[in-house]
């Protein structure tokens, strides 16, 4: 079973920046789309970025556009999640995930990663 590879995270103050990173396990692994998504305490899980693994075209969420970048190395195979100008309303657990279809929905991406805490304090 492919598992996807978190890391980064952690914590910053407002303003601060981040680097997410998604690896999946089996350097083989073929997908349409990866994405990131988040889930703060209380709130349903919401889409953040994600991008269309062959074209390498992107789309985000309103409440990140112009201070997330997702990108992605092919060659790596990994995905990443720039993070800037960090607010205390980003403060989630984050997931990247996978899926066969070109989607910002979660119920159709089929792999997640483990998930990583990222906290902005005031």
């Amino acid at each position: 079973q492919v598992q996807l590879v978190q890391s980064g995270g952690g914590s910053v103050q407002v303003g601060g920046s981040l680097r997410l990173s998604c690896t999946p396990s089996e350097p083989t692994f073929s997908t349409y789309t990866m994405g990131w998504f988040r889930q703060a305490p209380g709130k349903e899980r919401e889409f953040v970025a994600a991008v269309f693994w062959s074209s390498g075209t992107t789309i985000y969420a309103d409440s990140v556009k112009g201070r997330f970048t997702v990108s992605r190395d092919n060659g790596k195979k990994t995905l990443y999640l720039q993070m800037n100008s960090l607010k205390p309303e980003d403060t989630a657990i984050y997931y990247c995930a996978s899926s066969s279809a070109p989607t910002s929905k979660g119920e159709e991406y089929g792999y997640w990663g483990q998930g990583t805490q990222v906290t902005v304090s005031s």
